[in-house]
């Protein structure tokens, strides 16, 4: 059984989550920390915890959700597993940060691409990835469906949706993607988004005022 543990790191309050099994390996998703305080608490956790890091996934590569990545591989030489069409984003992502003063050593190097249908087993336990693009060209979703969770990125917020001005973003899209793929789940899943709370899919299709 997973158990979730969250971080809000970086003035852009990003959230970034660890999950971790019943033999303490751990899959770290979309690593926000900025920072060194942020990372020492990031550390620190997996210090104490005596956890094993074993893979890094990202939703999607704005630069908020890819501050630690660069970190994290090198730290514990984990290769990062994005969408294909993340990798551009990922590579603009350091021109984004100069845009809002927030320069950071970016992660280049190998990458594992997941698409839809692509399932990460991990241990006894089993993710699966959903495609949900509108707010960045790949973001991507993973969902436990033994355990009613999924983590999101910045696909489906509490009462909101992910932003879809930026490049590669569209309302319709990304609209779309969430009534189509998201919805389509239990209404108890809760959504562990990449900003502010968690929230459930079935408080969205009741709530959301993007989505009424």
């Amino acid at each position: 059984m997973l158990q979730i543990k969250s971080f809000v790191f970086s003035p852009i309050e990003e959230n970034t989550y660890i999950l971790f099994n019943e033999i303490n390996d751990c899959i770290i998703i979309d690593p926000g920390f900025y920072f060194d305080e942020e990372r020492n608490t990031f550390e620190n956790f997996i210090n104490e915890k005596k956890l094993t890091p074993k893979l890094l996934l990202n939703t999607h590569c704005h630069l908020d959700h890819v501050f630690g990545n660069k970190y994290v591989a090198d730290a514990y030489k984990l290769i990062p597993q994005i969408h294909k069409n993340e990798k551009e984003v990922l590579e603009f992502a350091p021109v984004s940060g100069l845009k809002y003063n927030m320069p950071f050593d970016n992660y280049v190097g190998e990458l594992i691409y997941l698409k839809e249908g692509d399932k990460i087993i991990f241990g006894k336990d089993e993710l699966n990835v959903i495609e949900a693009p509108g707010h960045s060209p790949g973001s991507i979703c993973f969902y436990c469906k033994k355990q009613n969770f999924i983590i999101g990125g910045d696909v489906l917020f509490q009462r909101s949706i992910g932003r879809t001005d930026l490049p590669g973003g569209s309302f319709e899209t990304l609209v779309n993607h969430i009534r189509n793929k998201l919805f389509v789940l239990p209404d108890e899943t809760k959504v562990y988004s990449g900003h502010g709370n968690v929230t459930t899919i079935g408080e969205e299709k009741k709530y959301n005022p993007y989505l009424q």
